[in-house]
């Protein structure tokens, strides 16, 4: 049984005990968090919503909260001498996925 769920601008495809990485949800670690955006449940068949398939929820517990790998932006323009050089951490919410109910 999976589920393909919305959150933070993407969708992510769960299963019961998976460990994902989503955009910082600003929970404590050790509290549940339930997702109401449920796109589509496979469970015997197929089910597809419009756009959220109705009573469906996926319960997750959160297990903690981090920053992701250092991404360099760096800005140039050519015969100037214009350059500038940034670095971005993206946060996260890390959480592992209990139940899916349809």
């Amino acid at each position: 049984m999976y589920a393909i769920i919305a959150t933070g601008g993407k969708q992510y495809k769960v299963s019961e005990g998976d460990v994902i990485k989503v955009e910082k949800l600003g929970v404590e670690a050790g509290q549940t968090y339930e997702f109401d955006q449920v796109l589509a449940v496979s469970a015997d068949e197929m089910k597809v919503g419009t756009p959220t398939v109705a009573g469906a929820k996926v319960t997750a517990t959160v297990t903690g909260e981090g920053r992701g790998k250092k991404v360099i932006v760096y800005k140039y323009k050519r015969k100037s001498g214009y350059h500038k050089k940034n670095g971005h951490r993206q946060a996260y919410t890390e959480l592992k996925i209990d139940k899916i109910t349809c």
